[in-house]
């Protein structure tokens, strides 16, 4: 059950933009990714709660900030509740979408995982609904994932696979490369892993 620290940071000017204290865990149903987020000066400003199934699909989702939550699933596409703290601003939605996308390295490898690529094959169209801090306001956007090379590199339980992605935004073009061990998230922009406490796990 691998836990670590991954650090973030903007892409333009390198400014620090807190952490994610996270464990994850496969199981015999699919995988769990559950995190803590700090700002900058180590202060929570939210979590992150994520489930997919066997598959991929995520079948539960609790995401929170300082000022926003929204739980979420896949339900005829991805169905949504979004929230301020209070309760009082209750927001349902919908949209025809695969998975989701946010802030978390979770939402990369969960992403990984509903597309289980092969090295060198075409690239994939995916359509996912974002959710970003501070306020996680819902966004559709569509992706194309294509899966370059897979390493095997050597682990305490023999040899774990290192996935370099490909992914590019339909609508704007621009292209950034995600890699990937097991379930943990190594390198991709703006995202650092800092700590990592036991090997990533391989998924079945």
């Amino acid at each position: 059950m691998p836990r670590g620290r991954y650090s973030f940071h903007d892409l333009h000017d390198h400014t620090p933009l807190g952490e994610e204290h996270f464990h994850c865990a496969t199981g015999p149903s699919g995988w769990r990714y559950t995190a803590q987020t700090t700002a900058p000066g180590g202060d929570p400003n939210g979590s992150v709660d994520l489930t997919i199934d066997e598959l991929g699909r995520p079948i539960r989702l609790e995401l929170h900030t300082g000022a926003w939550q929204v739980r979420a699933a896949a339900l005829d596409g991805v169905t949504w509740v979004r929230t301020d703290p209070t309760g009082e601003h209750a927001q349902e939605g919908n949209a025809p979408a695969h998975a989701i996308i946010g802030a978390s390295p979770a939402f990369l490898i969960a992403t990984a995982r509903l597309l289980r690529l092969e090295p060198g094959g075409p690239a994939t169209r995916v359509r996912l609904v974002s959710f970003q801090p501070p306020v996680l306001a819902p966004l559709t956007v569509d992706q194309s994932w294509s899966l370059l090379t897979r390493t095997a590199h050597p682990a305490d339980t023999g040899f774990l696979p290192v996935d370099n992605f490909l992914v590019s935004d339909l609508a704007t073009g621009d292209q950034h490369e995600v890699h990937l061990a097991g379930d943990v998230v190594l390198a991709a922009p703006g995202i650092e892993l800092e700590d990592l406490d036991t090997p990533p796990s391989a998924f079945p």
